[in-house]
């Protein structure tokens, strides 16, 4: 709820809701409408506060800082992915299957002689 959200934020409800508007923090929603405030956003609602009032950042600022946050966070996430995937094809590796080596040498094709 809003409001246990923004005492574990340590704002005041309308501010979340400001930021709800402005994009800084996407809560779920319930069939009625109301905002469902998850742990990692009160996590990123406290970074909004550090990051405003201790920090002087403006909201657009942090706007762009939590998305370029977002943005590494998936970068590494999708790393994480690709090295196992690596690793699974390493383990998988047969140098018997490798494909052959190109040859460089020459073929001169010489026709039979018909008699």
């Amino acid at each position: 709820m809003i409001s246990v959200a923004a005492q574990l934020a340590g704002m005041h409800a309308q501010t979340l809701r400001t930021y709800d508007r402005l994009g800084l923090v996407t809560p779920q929603r319930t069939s009625g409408g109301g905002r469902r405030y998850s742990a990692r956003d009160v996590e990123v609602l406290r970074e909004v506060q550090r990051l405003s009032q201790d920090e002087g950042v403006n909201l657009a600022g942090i706007k762009r800082i939590i998305e370029l946050t977002n943005q590494v966070e998936a970068l590494q996430q999708r790393v994480e992915e690709m090295s196992a995937e690596l690793e699974r094809l390493r383990a998988g590796y047969r140098p018997d299957l490798s494909p052959p080596q190109r040859s460089t040498a020459l073929v001169v094709w010489q026709p039979r002689n018909r008699r």
